[in-house]
């Protein structure tokens, strides 16, 4: 018990803050990705938004140097984890243990593709919760995170500060 509390005492201290030109840059960026997703689901009438993305243009904005926001995550991870959601909806139905299997489930097929997106751990609940469709997977999911992707590309190389993506692969 002593050597697992051991683990708990650390002598680092959190990252200091990146600034408030970094910052200000980041939350611009999520502003334009968030709204572009919102309008499109307002004209075109079909849905291109759901809650994770907003926690996906945390990493593609705030962190963009960060292996878990780079494209492949974004985009396959949250394909990967919708795709879990749906296989435990159908076999499972919305049951605790769904809910459960689902997200742990994603966490494991993520890392074994290396498409780990720690937002789209939320996919398999919105799925279940929402009883979504296949028809789910390609709106707003895919569609979605390649918007929000595409903005990322975009919006980060616009700054002489940023290099987005750092790998495609």
């Amino acid at each position: 018990m002593r050597q697992y509390l051991s683990k708990l005492k650390t002598q680092e201290k959190s990252p200091r803050s990146l600034g408030f030109q970094f910052s200000g840059y980041s939350g611009l960026g999520g502003f334009l990705a968030i709204s572009t997703v919102a309008l499109l689901t307002i004209y075109t009438e079909h849905p291109f938004l759901m809650a994770p993305f907003g926690a996906t243009c945390v990493l593609a904005f705030g962190v963009p140097n960060s292996p878990l926001a780079q494209p492949r995550n974004i985009i396959g991870g949250h394909i990967v984890a919708t795709l879990v959601g749906l296989i435990c909806l159908y076999l499972f139905g919305n049951e605790w243990y769904s809910l459960a299997i689902g997200v742990g489930l994603a966490i494991s097929l993520m890392q074994l593709t290396g498409t780990t997106h720690p937002p789209a751990g939320a996919d398999p609940i919105v799925v279940i919760l929402g009883a979504k469709t296949l028809v789910f997977v390609i709106n707003p999911v895919l569609f979605g995170a390649v918007v929000i992707t595409i903005i990322a590309l975009i919006f980060n190389n616009i700054s002489g500060k940023r290099k987005y993506p750092v790998y495609w692969r």
